[in-house]
């Protein structure tokens, strides 16, 4: 798959990322780059080979799975710059 500049425009616009006209052809060669880099990793034979968290073979601390409300709700709206009936406003962002 190839990636030229009309689908870096597009990507730009669907990620909210202004990119002037003159670096498309220079982002397009990025978004290439990276997927001819996972081109190159799909090539990669993994069959039988375990899935794994980390390189060092440790466990995880865990703590009890206890769902709890918190009891912070207005200690932490507190912080919050529009908040309307318990829970925090933001603007639209979905056109």
């Amino acid at each position: 798959m190839s990636i030229d500049k009309d689908t870096a425009a597009k990507v730009a616009k669907l990620a909210r990322i202004k990119v002037e006209e003159d670096q498309l052809e220079a982002l397009a060669g990025e978004f290439n780059a990276v997927l001819g880099f996972i081109e190159q990793l799909n090539e990669v034979d993994v069959e039988g080979v375990e899935p794994m968290v980390s390189v060092t073979p440790m466990r995880l601390k865990r703590r009890q799975d206890v769902v709890t409300d918190g009891g912070m709700q207005d200690k932490i709206l507190s912080n919050a710059p529009d908040a309307r009936e318990g829970f925090f406003a933001v603007p639209k962002v979905v056109e």
